[in-house]
């Protein structure tokens, strides 16, 4: 099953650690100690300046206040391909790095190359009120790219600004990370300079309550950023992979991708205020996706969408939609999901199949520019005949059963288990549902979100989870 709350495990491995020296810090440390284990340092800010290619450095468990610019700030030198840079918490225990007196941030990797950290916390002080609790980012990529940098297993959570605020960054992966209450969003950053994100992983991480914290109240009506997200890549080439991960509660969207070639797979995407999945550029594919609450349980007139690709300015760029379970809720007034939405008239190719789209008030609506391709979906808009706005006209639930929107699509209730809004919901099909067996091999992953093996029955079944 795909990953949930902040207790997760997983992910890809790391490339191998060199053979320099290994140092450590300890809070009962002194900084004119060598750095080893008997006569470790005091601080991580100067211990990673010592560092040279191939280095370790263990932090031991315990609790590092961070509090001087920029002197208490991680920012270690570049490794090299044969021996990166290691900075890591004690195995079995996870050191903490508080912060305060609006320090801009723990570790700056800006510039870094073959750099990876590993197995920290990093917050904002609790343990100090007012404007001393003021902690800005978790860690940094700005200004200067980044290079060949993995981060895993790092719990960032209750700070003013971003969790991981990147710029332009070049072979990254985000390894079986929680990121949670972070005043602007759990990862973000500003538009790019030298080619945004390229090459990047994502795997096993949450991202959640982004927006609900901020200089150390949560909800703090004054956080001026208005919709933070769980995750938000500005315009870049890509490639990006996410999967694996959970985007719940974030007072903006979801996952928010501008990438081109962004590719989001066994993913939850849930009770976000805002859009679910957003996608912005070319060559993305949503895959074994489940989307749901959609407005976090507030209802009334809303311009957001469970999924939604929209202001593409790319000629003929291409999307996909396979296996992806999305449901709405009836008292919020607006799209299930919309695509090139006018004034958007980019001509641009969307194919949808084996997918649900049910449980909203709107309909599913695909802009007149839209060359759509839709096959073996289950569309459902409950009490209402009009479905689908597609392809210049409106779809009715008869005319969708008849196929004159495409190959095996249907309009019938899809019977999940426990369909939920602001709460968390079960939508695996319930026996009888009109999804099983329903779907086509054609394009279809080999495995459901919980990487079940499909087929289980005779044929595929519609949606994200295999019965």
């Amino acid at each position: 099953m795909a990953v949930s709350g902040c207790g997760i495990s997983g992910g890809a491995q790391s490339p191998p650690e060199g053979e320099g020296r290994t140092f450590y810090v300890s809070p009962t440390g002194d900084n004119s100690n060598p750095g080893t284990w008997d006569k470790p340092w005091a601080t991580p800010g100067y211990a990673s300046r010592q560092l040279q290619p191939g280095d370790t450095l263990v932090i031991l468990s315990g609790r590092y206040i961070l509090s001087r610019y920029d002197a208490d700030i991680i920012i270690p030198p570049s490794g090299t391909h044969e021996s990166w840079i290691t900075i890591k918490g004690e195995e079995g225990n996870k050191p903490v790095l508080a912060g305060r007196n609006n320090l801009p941030t723990a570790i700056d990797l800006s510039g870094c190359k073959y750099v990876r950290i590993e197995n920290l916390e990093i917050t904002s002080d609790d343990q100090v009120s007012g404007s001393s609790r003021y902690f800005r980012d978790g860690i940094e990529i700005l200004g200067s790219p980044a290079r060949h940098i993995v981060l895993k297993d790092l719990y960032i959570h209750h700070l003013d600004e971003f969790g991981m605020n990147f710029q332009d960054v070049e072979d990254l992966q985000i390894l079986n990370c929680c990121l949670e209450y972070c005043g602007f969003g759990a990862i973000g950053g500003p538009v790019g300079r030298a080619g945004g994100w390229r090459n990047v992983l994502i795997k096993g991480c949450t991202f959640s309550y982004s927006g609900h914290y901020y200089q150390g109240i949560i909800d703090n009506p004054n956080n001026p950023y208005d919709r933070p997200d769980g995750l938000g890549i500005e315009p870049s080439e890509g490639p990006i992979e996410i999967a694996d991960s959970v985007a719940e509660h974030n007072k903006g969207d979801g996952l928010d991708s501008k990438a081109k070639n962004t590719y989001i797979h066994n993913c939850i995407v849930a009770n976000n205020s805002c859009d679910g999945i957003k996608l912005w550029g070319g060559g993305s594919k949503v895959e074994n996706c489940l989307i749901y609450g959609t407005g976090d349980g507030v209802g009334s007139a809303s311009p957001w969408a469970g999924i939604v690709i929209d202001q593409v300015d790319q000629q003929n760029a291409r999307f996909e939609i396979v296996n992806t379970t999305l449901h709405d809720n009836p008292r919020r007034e607006a799209y299930m999901m919309y695509v090139q939405y006018p004034p958007s008239n980019t001509p641009i190719t969307l194919i949808m199949r084996n997918t649900i789209i049910a449980g909203g008030q709107g309909i599913l609506y695909i802009g007149d520019a839209v060359n759509f391709t839709a096959e073996h979906n289950l569309f459902y808009r409950p009490g209402e005949d009009v479905q689908v706005y597609a392809n210049g006209r409106n779809y009715t639930a008869s005319q969708i059963e008849s196929g004159e929107l495409g190959p095996g699509n249907i309009s019938r209730d899809p019977l999940f288990i426990s369909p939920a809004w602001g709460t968390t919901g079960d939508y695996h099909l319930q026996e009888g549902s009109p999804a099983i067996d329903h779907g086509t091999s054609t394009g279809a992953p080999s495995v459901d979100l919980e990487y079940k093996p499909r087929p289980q029955g005779a044929e595929y079944d519609i949606g994200a989870y295999e019965r």
